[in-house]
């Protein structure tokens, strides 16, 4: 059996994983990286036909947006994946479509690739944790992975060996449930899977490399960063991606400053509405959060510009919640414009920023006449160091890659986790190939 690195190791963005044996010959994800045009995975082409499935984590555009390109090379098969994913990637791909265009860049396929899309229901198929069998020598487990509403990790066994892929993965989201992989071990009334213990590949999620910071340590930084610029006056913009992180820090918003007039932007506010769609995917008491958080009586959703402008200008700080974390939409780079024009108001970048990227330049200084003070600041949604050893502990495995940031990050890791008695971890990139 061999491991492709068709993107997602030693970078940020296009997720792409293949396995392939004697039998079978998975995918997971398949997604693009915002660099230039948008770059896409190392694909195959001759390969694509032959893959007996597909698995999609979750809709974020560096896990899914390349999906049309597997459809459009030949492969004829479904996306295992959920709901609340496929509900989401409808506006996925037109805002990845709007990124392209806005670089006057041309998609690499077209609807009709979109259109052909198939998916099989994971949720309608099996509950989290329960054994699916797919095929001969090919069985699925699944389970929440606190990311995003959807999001979920893999546990596979294909043709005698086990693998587990975390996606992208967090212990620590306020408002979403994550089952934990550890507890969920292999359990079945057939032989061939209830003999099976040893897990001989792990994809681990790593974003965050060597950060150690805790949720609640990031949350008070901010905090007392957001205190400073709302008492001079200042709005402060947070852009967020539409599902996922912005919906989070809207509840921890409304909780940390509850009389704080705040500007959300309807997509954001959609998101809300979803996810009080989807209990099933919340912790416990979160729908209760959810509920207020549209209902708040101080939350204003503007209908158009003049709205926008009118709540700007009234003369109160405004905490600002408006879609694209890295910034490249006419909206977010309005938002900047405006806020641009006086030292008190802030931007807080809570995400990855990819280079060449709005929000990248924000925070290099590279754009012309801004005075408003810019700064990242992580919400976690992501692993870090000390969720990568957690997670070790939990799922050993004779081979580790961890994925999704810089790989001069990702071997910083390996050293120190190396030091501290962890084998087998490796830090690979796209194009390598580890055979098992």
């Amino acid at each position: 059996m061999e491991l492709k690195i068709w993107g997602g190791a030693g970078e940020h963005g296009r997720s792409c994983y293949v396995l392939t044996g004697e039998q079978h010959r998975i995918m997971l994800d398949c997604g693009v990286k915002k660099v230039g045009t948008g770059q896409y995975p190392l694909l195959d082409v001759n390969l694509i036909p032959k893959l007996t499935a597909v698995f999609l984590s979750h809709a974020h555009e560096d896990h899914s947006m390349a999906l049309p390109l597997l459809y459009k090379h030949g492969y004829q098969g479904e996306i295992w994946t959920t709901k609340p994913t496929v509900s989401q990637l409808e506006l996925y791909f037109a805002n990845w479509a709007k990124y392209v265009a806005g670089r006057d860049g041309e998609l690499p396929y077209g609807p009709k690739h979109i259109s052909a899309l198939r998916f099989r229901i994971l949720e309608e198929e099996a509950l989290a944790g329960q054994w699916l069998d797919l095929d001969d020598g090919l069985t699925l487990q699944w389970g929440r992975s606190g990311h995003m509403l959807g999001s979920v990790w893999f546990r596979i066994q294909m043709e005698g060996q086990q693998l587990f892929f975390s996606g992208d993965f967090s212990r620590e989201s306020a408002l979403l449930a994550a089952d934990d992989p550890g507890k969920l071990l292999p359990e079945s009334s057939t032989a061939s899977t209830s003999s099976m213990s040893e897990t001989v590949l792990s994809i681990m999620d790593n974003a965050y490399g060597m950060d150690e910071e805790s949720q609640e340590q990031k949350l008070n930084a901010l905090r007392q960063f957001m205190l400073e610029a709302l008492g001079r006056g200042g709005h402060v913009l947070l852009p967020v991606p539409a599902f996922g992180r912005g919906q989070e820090l809207l509840v921890w918003v409304l909780r940390t400053f509850p009389d704080q007039p705040i500007l959300l932007e309807r997509a954001i506010h959609e998101g809300l509405r979803q996810m009080a769609e989807w209990e099933a995917w919340l912790k416990p008491g979160s729908l209760h959060s959810i509920v207020e958080a549209m209902n708040a009586p101080h939350v204003y959703v503007p209908g158009n510009q003049e709205e926008r402008l009118q709540l700007l200008e009234g003369g109160e700080p405004f905490i600002i919640f408006t879609t694209d974390g890295m910034m490249e939409s006419p909206r977010a780079r309005w938002y900047a414009e405006r806020l641009s024009l006086s030292t008190n108001h802030a931007i807080v970048i809570t995400g990855h920023a990819s280079e060449g990227t709005f929000a990248r330049r924000l925070l290099k200084g590279e754009t012309e006449e801004t005075f408003c003070e810019t700064v990242q600041m992580g919400y976690k949604i992501h692993q870090g160091l000390d969720d990568v050893r957690y997670m070790l502990q939990e799922i050993p495995s004779h081979h580790t890659v961890l994925v999704h940031a810089p790989k001069p990050e990702t071997d910083r890791v390996i050293v120190r986790l190396a030091r501290e008695g962890y084998s087998g971890l490796l830090s690979l990139q796209a194009g390598s190939i580890l055979r098992l």
